[in-house]
């Protein structure tokens, strides 16, 4: 099957799709752009008839927020963005809600912060709500509680939230409205010779620092934090589609056939939603630095990764924590979860699995990593 008959194909067959919109598509100068979210709801209310369940990912609050501040007050800390945030996310919620309403469409939000989907009984609950929303016919508008949110339970941008609801939702396309007219590649702001990209086949082929770089004005991510999305839903089995957000009906363009944007093909084999969830949901709290021979093993013969094939180990975690495994120049190789902890990791580092015992006095795993909880070419 071509490409061209698989993004039809995939098109033509969405039953559960997740869109994706940010803060410089969806606002101007001025505040929210109502006109542009008026066309949304049109388009996403013709899916909808369709049958096709809608999952709205949405950025945008601060951006909203930042023009009904009393005072003229400037966002120049994290407490000034988050109350802005909080003016802001009420007055978005009230434009989608009323516009949804006139196709006759319910929606409903729903705020997170990462740690909400950190938290294994929490992911379940928040499947489960967003589950039943989507049984009832509802529309999810979904986005990152940034009022509660700290550094470290921030998801960092919409990009990244919307890679991780592909897994809660178990949606089979991805969407992702965004300023530019699809990917190009290299930047075509600092390359006037950048040539768009109508469909990438291998994303994990890709060098993203070296075709992305920079943020939006006013948004938290870029092309790269797009990409990023891209490369995880991939491996989820989801194909992404980059789509220029700010043309008129490009979603139901699209929808007819049109070729529009960049498609970026999902991984024949993808992983499972547990790996996925285990290793998007925590940050690595060390590296285990390993040997060629302990990386082709990984990489070419789906191996768990032994103690014998490890040369370093940086970091103090604790036995189930989760891990990157990187070469010995820097390079990414996986993640995972660590069978022993940093302490015992380092006196078993390359040794073999029946010396295991001998040096700590026990020997529950053979493995530093078992292969079923290693994920390969993670995109953190």
């Amino acid at each position: 099957m071509s490409r061209t008959s698989n993004r039809i194909e995939t098109l033509n067959n969405a039953k559960r799709i997740v869109v994706k919109i940010g803060s410089a598509v969806l606002t101007t100068s001025e505040g929210i752009n109502l006109g542009l979210i008026c066309r949304l709801a049109d388009q996403l209310a013709t899916l909808h008839e369709r049958g096709v369940d809608i999952v709205l990912v949405s950025s945008g609050a601060v951006a909203a927020g930042r023009r009904s501040i009393p005072g003229g007050h400037k966002l120049d800390d994290l407490p000034a963005r988050q109350a802005a945030s909080a003016i802001g996310q009420s007055r978005l919620m009230h434009e989608y809600d009323e516009t949804f309403r006139r196709f006759g469409l319910v929606t409903s939000q729903v705020l997170l912060t990462r740690d909400d989907l950190r938290h294994r009984s929490r992911f379940l609950n928040a499947r489960n709500t967003l589950s039943r929303l989507l049984e009832w016919r509802v529309i999810p508008i979904i986005n990152e509680n940034d009022t509660v949110a700290v550094q470290e339970l921030e998801f960092g941008d919409n990009d990244t939230l919307a890679s991780l609801i592909l897994n809660v939702v178990e949606a089979d396309l991805f969407i992702n409205l965004t300023s530019a007219a699809g990917v190009y590649d290299s930047n075509p702001d600092k390359n006037p010779e950048a040539k768009p990209l109508a469909c990438i086949e291998n994303i994990h082929d890709l060098d993203l620092d070296a075709m992305c770089d920079g943020k939006t004005a006013v948004g938290s991510g870029g092309m790269f934090s797009k990409m990023r999305a891209a490369h995880r839903a991939a491996q989820l089995g989801v194909p992404t589609l980059i789509l220029a957000g700010k043309e008129r009906m490009i979603i139901e363009r699209v929808f007819n056939g049109e070729d529009c944007g960049t498609w970026i093909v999902p991984d024949e084999k993808s992983v499972s939603r547990r790996k996925y969830w285990l290793a998007y949901h925590c940050d690595p709290a060390g590296d285990l630095i390993i040997d060629a021979g302990a990386e082709k093993a990984l990489l070419s013969g789906g191996k768990s990764l032994l103690p014998a094939g490890i040369t370093d180990v940086t970091g103090d975690f604790k036995a189930g924590e989760l891990v990157r495994v990187v070469t010995a120049d820097g390079k990414s190789v996986a993640v995972g979860l660590a069978c022993y902890s940093a302490g015992d990791m380092r006196r078993i580092m390359g040794s073999k699995s029946c010396d295991i015992e001998p040096i700590l006095g026990k020997c529950p795993y053979p493995e530093a990593i078992h292969r079923d909880n290693l994920l390969l070419d993670a995109a953190l």
